[in-house]
């Protein structure tokens, strides 16, 4: 008598056809791999939007590359703002005091003479000083961090006025300028669309292809999920594509702005340090569960006094480039940014509880900002509307948030 079964796949009348459940499981990942990566479908319907509303104009190269230029402080600040919600805080003051160190920056570079590049390095001193005094009050004296960075947006807003003395400071040395102004082009002669940048673009794809490569290679290795090999290369097709067009705009206009520049050597360094250290994953600790994290060992008030100096130094490297981009420091400087700031993080995933986030999500939710303000405004649209609109984003983005949380039990 034979003990020998029937598989299901062969049995007569509804088995289960392997091509079939190949299927299954391949739309499942492309399925949930959209829903994680969410926030850049947004960004890409929200340009697309305004591509089509205001007749091609956004996508032309000079307005590409004035996107950055005018948007490159917000990002700075969304990647520090984001690593503080993320540990369950916020930072209210960062508008004021990018204007304070705008105002001492030009103390030092325009009256007193200093060279731009003490200038500069002393102002970002002054930043991270104004981080730890901050956080000696969240961290080691227990005040909440909405009281003491409130209370800090007033006392460095007076400071700037007093700096100033309610006058404006101009104009920098043209090295200093360029830290908002300044272009890389022509590093391999004059060429039209430039040569150097195209080279640079080039790099980046090569080097996402690679990292992208070795991550999966990685994970296959220790028999982890990884996405179907067909996803997995149109995902990476569309983002090469994307980089390449963006930087034959950035060639076809003046080159690669220095912001930018700045910019991705930030999002590098930071990404590696909250996703690869044991600092990074102390921030997602201290925000997922403050008195597990302490259980734990996590010295939190450690963890939270650095990141209000990283916070007070991204800070002043905001206020350095807001100023060199208008070549003046004034009074009105800074006005707005904390808002902006904390809406790129919460546009880009943070969660308001603490303990999620990321840094290319931040810096996503601070381009969705830019192109909304950018193409509305080349559409007339007056600032009043302007802010209603940016407000039900901010609005709908953490609504989805907390639906989300709901709907997986959270």
């Amino acid at each position: 008598m034979s003990n020998t079964t029937t598989p299901p796949e062969t049995a007569a009348g509804g088995g289960i056809n392997p091509a079939d459940n190949r299927v299954t499981r391949w739309l499942t990942t492309v399925l949930s791999d959209l829903g994680r990566n969410g926030i850049f479908i947004a960004l890409i319907a929200v340009v697309v939007l305004f591509a089509i509303l205001t007749d091609g104009i956004l996508l032309r190269p000079q307005n590409l590359s004035n996107l950055v230029v005018q948007n490159g402080y917000i990002l700075v600040l969304a990647i520090g703002m984001v690593m503080i919600i993320i540990a369950g805080h916020i930072d209210l003051s960062v508008g004021s005091v990018a204007a304070f160190i705008g105002a001492v920056s030009g103390v030092l570079a325009v009256h007193w003479g200093l060279p731009w590049g003490v200038a500069i390095i002393l102002s970002l001193l002054i930043g991270a000083l104004v981080g730890a005094w901050q956080g000696f009050w969240v961290a080691y004296v227990g005040i909440p961090a909405f009281i003491v960075t409130l209370a800090g947006m007033l006392i460095f807003r007076g400071l700037a006025l007093v700096v100033l003395g309610n006058q404006n400071i101009g104009s920098f040395p043209t090295e200093y300028r360029s830290l908002g102004n300044g272009f890389l082009a022509g590093l391999f002669g004059e060429s039209d669309p430039d040569l150097f940048t195209l080279v640079i673009g080039a790099v980046a794809i090569v080097a996402l292809a690679v990292q992208q490569v070795r991550t999966r290679l990685g994970r296959q290795k220790y028999d982890q999920d990884v996405d179907p090999l067909l996803w997995f290369i149109a995902k990476l097709a569309l983002v090469a594509v994307v980089i390449g067009w963006f930087t034959l705009a950035l060639a076809s206009y003046k080159g690669i702005p220095v912001t930018l520049i700045v910019l991705a050597v930030l999002v590098l360094v930071y990404g590696i340090v909250m996703n690869r250290t044991v600092f990074g994953r102390h921030i997602y600790a201290i925000g997922g569960n403050r008195h597990a994290a302490e259980l734990s060992g996590i010295k939190t008030r450690r963890v939270d006094f650095w990141l209000f100096v990283n916070m007070g130094v991204l800070a002043a490297l905001a206020g350095l480039i807001f100023t060199a981009r208008l070549n003046l420091a004034g009074p009105k400087a800074g006005e707005g940014f904390e808002l902006e700031a904390i809406s790129a993080a919460f546009i880009g995933g943070a969660a308001v509880q603490g303990g999620v986030g990321t840094i290319g999500g931040a810096i996503i939710g601070g381009l969705i900002i830019g192109v909304l303000n950018n193409g509305m405004s080349i559409m007339g649209i007056g600032i009043d509307w302007q802010q209603a609109v940016k407000g039900l984003v901010l609005l709908f983005a953490v609504a989805f948030d907390v639906y989300n949380k709901r709907r997986s039990g959270h």
